[in-house]
């Protein structure tokens, strides 16, 4: 008697210890480990390209197989006297694209002081918003405006940002900017990239981030994966786009890139067996960057 008493009591408290145990399993959720929340899911990314010239109206089947969206001069790209993109918003809409609205920025030389950087900041972003509209963009698209400098920007450069942000703004468009995002060293722990240098000098100005940084890594390099890598993935967390690889190529910054550049030093879609039309890669958090909130295509 006296072993059978402590056996039974321990076959009692087992039984109500695992009654416990099978209702807290199902009192709590159980998460899949195959698969994910939708609230833990990382948001899709979309790969297009951009270019100074625009390739033609025959490229463009070629071209829609690879990526969502294009480039689109409102200016002259730097470099360039005319511009090749005006009049080919209906094209481009035929084949499916999404657009990348481009305004070349100045160099410093053009802003050097503040009179020169408010007239041209504002001059600009009229101009901007005007072909905008005459390409039949609606209010609220999103204009990057292409700044091609690198590091920490003169204060008169900041001047001519804000300005043309400022006026853009009230002129119905939203800003963006397309400026670096590859750290640059300032002193023995100190390190700018342009963006960082842009987003804490216009405070209250809603600028949209186009960054490019093709160092491998982050940069897959001239590659064009099914899934492309997220644009906070370059190195700028609030970035909306990320250029990863240019043409041509920088060998200081891509030569630990895996291979995908042509011999020349450019980078070509998949399909241009030809190498007709080099190109720079572009990811982005929308098929479509610039498009206007609320806007059809």
């Amino acid at each position: 008697m006296s072993k059978t008493k402590p056996r039974l009591s321990f076959l009692f408290l087992s039984a109500i210890a695992a009654a416990l145990i099978l209702f807290s399993c199902r009192a709590t959720p159980q998460s899949d480990s195959g698969t994910v929340s939708p609230a833990q899911e990382p948001p899709h990314a979309y790969l297009g390209y951009d270019r100074n010239i625009f390739p033609g109206t025959d490229s463009l089947p070629v071209l829609r197989k690879t990526f969502a969206f294009s480039s689109y001069w409102l200016s002259p790209p730097p470099g360039e006297k005319t511009n090749t993109w005006l009049g080919r918003r209906d094209v481009l809409r035929s084949q499916g694209f999404g657009f990348l609205l481009l305004y070349r920025g100045p160099e410093n030389s053009e802003v050097k002081t503040y009179a020169a950087a408010m007239e041209k900041g504002t001059a600009d972003a009229r101009n901007a918003t005007s072909v905008a509209k005459s390409e039949g963009f609606p209010a609220q698209s999103i204009i990057f405006l292409d700044i091609e400098e690198g590091g920490r920007l003169p204060e008169t450069y900041h001047i001519y940002v804000r300005a043309w942000s400022a006026e853009l703004q009230r002129l119905g468009f939203r800003p963006g900017a397309y400026c670096s995002g590859i750290p640059v060293k300032e002193g023995p722990s100190v390190t700018i990239t342009t963006a960082d240098d842009i987003r804490t000098r216009a405070p209250g100005l809603d600028i949209v981030f186009f960054i490019f940084n093709d160092v491998c890594p982050p940069s897959p390099g001239c590659n064009f994966p099914q899934n492309p890598p997220s644009p906070a993935r370059g190195g700028i967390p609030s970035a909306a786009l990320w250029q990863f690889a240019q043409s041509p190529r920088r060998m200081e910054r891509t030569v630990h890139c895996a291979p995908g550049y042509h011999t020349d030093g450019n980078c070509y879609a998949p399909g241009d067996n030809a190498h007709s039309w080099f190109l720079d890669v572009d990811t982005a958090t929308s098929p479509d960057p610039s498009k206007a909130a609320g806007a059809s295509k």
